[in-house]
């Protein structure tokens, strides 16, 4: 079994209510999102809706001493609640997105890794634990190579 696990919304919380100017300081770029737009969000694990207030920045989700660190932009919506899932149940946000699955070891070492789209992850994700070594998995979005989220095995 496998818990998709969210950002921790306390992580962005000094960034909120900050004008675009101040933003800019912490090197973060705010956007609103559009009817058309998807701003996948890393807390809440959806897609923002149209009028909210999205904060793009940079955050480090790999933060082992290996060459496998690596930190990438994300999607942050001022407010927003964490998301909690149920164990083994995938997010909205990784519907209609090819997924990069990434398994890795205890000291940060990427053991082995899959792609999927929609339901098929939980495959990925059952291939990826099968490896009793994998300790973490973590998904990022195929096109554009953002992180998504971090899985757990429970």
């Amino acid at each position: 079994m496998f818990q998709v696990r969210p950002l921790e919304a306390n992580q962005f919380a000094h960034l909120f209510g900050l004008s675009d100017h101040e933003l800019h300081h912490h090197g973060v770029a705010a956007r609103r999102a559009g009817e058309a737009d998807r701003f996948p969000r890393r807390v809440s694990l959806r897609d923002a809706c149209p009028g909210e207030r999205a904060l793009l920045l940079n955050f480090e989700h790999q933060p082992a001493d290996t060459p496998y660190r690596s930190p990438c932009a994300i999607f942050v919506i001022e407010g927003a609640a964490e998301a909690r899932l149920p164990p083994g149940q995938l997010p909205p946000v990784f519907v209609g997105r090819p997924l990069a699955v990434r398994g890795f070891s205890e000291s940060g070492m990427l053991l082995d890794a899959g792609m999927a789209m929609g339901e098929a992850v939980s495959g990925v994700i059952g291939k990826l634990f099968a490896n009793a070594d994998t300790a973490c998995l973590n998904v990022r979005n195929a096109m554009h190579g953002c992180f998504a989220a971090r899985v757990d095995r429970i």
